[in-house]
């Protein structure tokens, strides 16, 4: 167990750090080049964590290319600038406005998608609309959590999603229909709670006469126009997929590299650019860390949690989940929501109560946001930052997530009784 901890811990320490000229998929890697060389995990579990993974992994690639496309033909501004002027002028009604497009984006386009893509848009905008630092701290910070805590509503909505979806066996539908209610109680109580926390900062009036027209900064009007049926047709065909049991990936993956080809037949991208520039790292972080993870594993942590379960369980059904969706979210605060995922997985497959994966889902969703290592989205959506000279600490972090989240997740959690 000291050595399986060890490595994870040394692991996740340089994925938080990420000095330079060192990636994240190449960190993992190494811990779990480190785990098999220890005798931590075997090839065996390597197979194993990939048969696991693999689907997340390349659905999640999918989401980001299609991500990168629509973003090139100005789709994101686009709504950016449609949910700005919306607000007519009013600071918080704006501010309701972009947590509800963050939501939106999150949902179709995952919780990295959103850290990634539309995070620097925002970013951009409040900076034409001269808004001062303590506003475009409120507007990043709330756009910056909506992006997790509105990522559960479809299975494509997160990595955790697709990966808890695949090794209990839910399918699109079910999962779908199971957390809609959950979805809809955490942009309800994020929405409510973040405007609490942050109203003093949020202006009420804000200029958009100064905000260009929509049209203005779509790139590719014929694309922009067949992007609204691609994305049709490919939800449609997560159902399909669904009634036939297809692996997601199949259509994230797959329609993100049918719309890549048309985009450009269309002129509106440069197909090897994109590819070359998706996140491919991810992939290798994923098994990378999953690896590292199973080391845990395999030490006797997941025996361990399953105890923890049984004794809540003990308490009743409601203590139960909300016990659960907790345990969840410290886990994923203080080791990252990617890890715990799979661990809490295991654990709840030990107890055979596997309702409780929502739960699952829900506090590695929102328990991330109490710290600023707690997921992927949150250490990409710093870096974006970062590159964009923003710098935001982890005591200003940790002094917003801290009091958010735990009222949000409740809430969310309610919604699963």
């Amino acid at each position: 167990m000291i050595l399986a901890v060890t490595i994870f811990l040394i692991t996740l320490a340089f994925v938080i750090w990420q000095p330079k000229g060192l990636q994240i998929g190449t960190t993992a890697v190494a811990g779990a080049v480190a785990a098999l060389l220890f005798g931590v995990v075997s090839f065996g579990d390597v197979i194993e964590v990939t048969s696991i993974v693999w689907d997340a992994t390349l659905a999640f690639i999918g989401i980001i290319l299609l991500s990168m496309v629509l973003d090139e033909i100005g789709f994101f501004e686009w709504a950016a600038i449609k949910m700005a002027r919306l607000s007519r002028g009013s600071g918080h009604l704006m501010f309701v406005n972009i947590l509800l497009l963050g939501a939106l984006v999150a949902a179709f386009f995952a919780n990295d998608g959103a850290a990634l893509i539309l995070t620097p848009i925002l970013l951009a905008k409040m900076r034409y609309l001269k808004m001062d630092p303590k506003a475009i701290f409120a507007f990043l910070m709330a756009g910056g959590f909506i992006g997790d805590s509105a990522s559960n509503p479809l299975v494509i909505s997160n990595l955790t999603n697709i990966v808890t979806a695949n090794y209990f066996d839910i399918g699109f539908v079910e999962y779908m229909i199971k957390m809609f209610f959950p979805n809809t109680l955490s942009i309800i109580a994020s929405i409510a709670v973040l405007w609490l926390f942050f109203k003093k900062s949020i202006p009420s009036r804000v200029s958009i006469d100064t905000l260009p027209e929509a049209s203005s900064v779509i790139k590719n009007e014929k694309m922009f126009k067949i992007s609204w049926w691609f994305l049709a047709f490919l939800l449609a065909g997560y159902f399909i997929g669904d009634m036939f049991d297809l692996p997601v990936s199949l259509f994230a993956l797959g329609g993100a590299l049918i719309f890549l080809y048309i985009a450009a037949r269309y002129r509106a991208t440069k197909p090897i650019m994109t590819i070359k520039t998706a996140p491919w790292q991810v992939v290798w972080f994923s098994i990378g860390l999953y690896v590292v993870v199973f080391g845990l594993k395999n030490a006797g942590l997941t025996d361990e949690i399953a105890l923890w379960l049984n004794y809540l369980k003990s308490y009743g059904r409601d203590t139960y989940i909300i016990g659960t969706g907790f345990l969840s979210a410290i886990l994923s605060s203080v080791m990252n929501n990617m890890p715990t995922i799979m661990v809490m997985d295991l654990a709840i497959d030990k107890t055979g109560d596997t309702f409780l994966a929502y739960a699952n889902i829900l506090g590695c969703n929102l328990g991330p946001k109490m710290t600023p290592i707690g997921s992927l989205a949150t250490l990409l959506w710093l870096h974006v930052l970062a590159k964009k000279g923003v710098n935001i600490g982890w005591g200003e972090y940790m002094k917003v997530g801290l009091v958010v989240t735990p009222p949000v997740l409740l809430v969310s959690l309610l919604g699963l009784l």
